[in-house]
This record gives C-alpha cells, structure tokens and sequence, in this order.
C-alpha cells in the first residue's frame, strides 16, 4: 500500500487529543453504571439485602466485561483491517445506544422481570464498543506518538480513563448534593446515563475528522484474521494476558470496589465512600503521564516489575488495614497509596502491549488478549470479593488479589522491555 504524506505534528496532536476525548467519554459512560450501582440496583434487583442487591449488580457488570472480547474481535479486526479510525468510530455509536436504553429502562417494578434483561442487553453493547474502544484507541495513541515520547502518550491516554472515571464519581457527587436520596433512588441515577448518551454522539462526530495512523497507511503485511494472531503471535498474545492480569485485576480493586468495601466493610456513608475514592482517582490521573514519561527514559519494564512487586507486599496490608479505618483522611491517603502502586502498571500498558505486535495485526493484537483478561480478571473483581463477603470470607479476596499480581509479576521478570525492542518503526 501506498504511504500518504506525513502526518503534520500539529495534526498530530490534534488526533492523539481527539481520540482521547472519545476514550474519556466512553470511560465515562462505562464507570457510571458502577458509580450509581449503589442506587439502582433496588430498582432492578428489589429482593434481598444491600449486599444481595449490590451482587446482582456486580455480575450485570461483570457480563459487560466478557462482552468486551466479542467488541475487541470484531473491532480489532475491523482497525486491521479498515482503519484505526473507523473501528472508533463505531465503538463510540455502540457506547452511546447502550447508555441511552439503560437510561429510558423502566424498573423491575414496571416490566418485571424484563427490566434486568434489557439491562444486561444495554451492558453487552456497552462491552463490545469497551472492548473495541481500548485496543484501537492504544493502537491508534501508540502509532501516532512519536518514538520518545510514546511513554508520556501512554500516560496521557490513561489519564483520559481515569478522567472519564472521576466525571462519572464527579456526576455522582453533584447529583447527591443537589437532589434527595429519594429522588436519586427514584429517577436521578437515570440523568448521567442521558449525558453519556449525548457526549457519545458528540465524540462520534469530533472523531470523523481525526487523522488514520501513518504505521496503518505504511503496512505492507499480510491481511491478518484471528487464526493467524493465535497461530503467528501466541507469545505474544500470551504475554499480554500474563502482564494484564494482575495489573486490571488491581486497578478494579482500587478504582471501582473499593467504593463498595468503604461502605460495606469500613462502614463509611456513601457520600463518604464516593468522596474519597474521587479523590483517590484525582491523585491516581495526575501520576500517569509523570511515570508514562519516566517510561521513556528508564524503559517500560522497570515500572511493571515495581507495580507487581510492592502489589503482592503490600495488597494484604492494605486492605486489610482500610478495613479498619474510620477515619476519612486516613482511607484517602491508603487508597491514593494504593493506586499509586497501580499506576505504575496503568501508565504503561497501553504502549507495552501495542510495541509487541507488527503493524498489520496490532489492532486485534492488543484488543483481544487484553479483553480475555480483563474480563477473567477485572471484571469479576467486584463479584469475587462480594461473593467472599457474603460467604463470611472477606479476607480471602485479599490473598486472590496477591496471588494474581504474583502470577503477573513473573511476566514482567522475563519478559523484554518494549521500549527497546518495539515493533512500532513508524513515527
């Protein structure tokens, strides 16, 4: 294939900024239903306690997670095929059809049994575009960065995760402050499903103007199909699960149940919960891109090793410490410590997965592997630890957490470090 013309840096940044708007939108739309799970999971699971209800809602959950495989197949092959561009394009239109049924759902109490249904079928949709939107979108941040400054982009690009995770707390925040308990059960956790709804429409137009890679417009390979990645690259696709694991199954533990554990465990009021965890996530942004660029000059494997060495030391005495706490500061500052441990995994990982794959398989290279362990790993952490509590064996989920990072930390040991041995060659 002919290469077009390069890639003005000005435009550049443009597109690199441009699909990170629509990472953050979608991000947004994906975190709100487990930032509002506390409100209306009695609306489509009224029978049992809080934390019966809270399960019911966590596994809804977890099913949009194992759909995330099928949207980075499909969207995977799609960038590989097509453009990086298009595949996120139509992630987004997925993301915003998804926020607006759960949005006009009417409850258990109307429709009965159908309410949870056309949950779930809004959560699978929901899923695909997830899992189309984080492979392409690293290809899309990895191919455009240039070469020493791809860590920083990395960082940059999961600060816009986080972001969209904090407007979804921050949504959160405000509509708790402004209207009744009441009315939050009633109809106010259906406004941040609306908003979502229409900023996915937005991003899906801002997004048609971007730029395709110049890494797309220069491959020569083969047209790849799912066989040939599991046969050509299983290393490789290997080594992504391996490395994603523990590091998703971390950053779900301490970005997205740890609102639930403040509340059911260290007995702190919701607001409460949803204030500390916001703040959590403030300091948690703002480290990425500092430790991405850091990347960029000691290598990507330094920041994995030390995210899976302090993760399996100190995962135990974490929570289990947080579990007592009742003191506000005191959860912030371990949460935030938290996190911190988790960004050394979180800033790099989107360009560490994209520099193991050749230019024509990296967009399905990156989704799909990653999708099959974040689903096995991230997505059922909230069921997993709910599932241990109900059981009488919370403590038990703290030594699961460990084991996993344990098992990733082996990766990150024997593994090379991408930033040396890249197989992105465009800039």
């Amino acid at each position: 294939m002919t290469a077009e013309a390069p890639v003005r840096a000005r435009d550049r940044l443009k597109s690199i900024l441009a699909g990170s708007a629509g990472n953050l939108v979608e991000t947004y739309d994906w975190f709100v239903y487990a930032a509002f799970a506390l409100y209306f999971a009695k609306v489509f699971f009224p029978d049992g306690d809080q934390t019966a209800q809270l399960l019911n809602a966590a596994a809804v959950f977890g099913v949009g997670f194992f759909a995330r495989p099928v949207g980075a197949w499909l969207m995977g092959l799609y960038g590989d095929r097509v453009g990086r561009k298009a595949a996120m394009v139509a992630s987004v239109s997925l993301m915003c059809f998804g926020s607006l049924i759960i949005a006009l759902c009417p409850g258990y109490a109307q429709i009965g049994v159908w309410a949870p249904v056309v949950l779930v079928t809004a959560r699978i949709l929901q899923g695909v575009s997830m899992g189309g939107e984080y492979g392409t979108s690293a290809t899309y941040m990895s191919e455009m960065a240039g070469r020493t400054n791809r860590g920083f982009w990395s960082g940059i690009f999961y600060s816009t995760l986080i972001g969209g995770q904090l407007l979804a707390v921050g949504t959160l925040v405000i509509l708790s402050a402004v209207l009744s308990k009441d009315d939050m059960q009633a109809w106010g956790w259906r406004v941040p499903f609306f908003i979502g709804g229409a900023l996915a429409l937005a991003v899906f137009w801002f997004r048609r103007g971007m730029h395709e890679t110049p890494s797309f417009h220069a491959r020569t390979g083969e047209r790849m199909s799912t066989w040939k990645l599991i046969s050509t690259h299983p290393r490789e696709s290997l080594l992504v699960m391996g490395l994603t694991a523990g590091g998703t199954l971390g950053y779900y533990t301490y970005s997205t149940y740890i609102q639930k554990f403040l509340v059911n465990t260290s007995g702190f009021s919701k607001d409460t919960a949803t204030a500390i965890t916001a703040c959590a996530l403030v300091v948690f942004m703002l480290a990425q891109p500092l430790l991405g660029a850091l990347s960029d000059r000691i290598g990507r494997r330094p920041l994995l090793i030390a995210f899976g060495v302090a993760g399996v030391t100190l995962t135990w005495p974490i929570l289990s410490t947080l579990a007592g706490t009742r003191d506000p500061l005191a959860a912030f500052a371990i949460t935030a410590g938290a996190l911190l441990i988790v960004a050394a995994y979180s800033s790099v990982n989107g360009v560490v997965k994209a520099e193991l794959f050749p230019t024509e398989v990296r967009a399905l290279g990156v989704s799909l592997p990653y999708s099959l362990a974040n689903a096995l790993f991230g997505g059922t952490a909230e069921y997993v630890a709910l599932w241990f509590k109900s059981k009488g064996h919370e403590t038990w989920f703290f030594t699961y957490v460990t084991v996993v990072i344990g098992a990733s930390l082996l990766v990150y040991v024997f593994m090379r470090d991408t930033r040396k041995h890249s197989r992105i060659v465009e800039d």
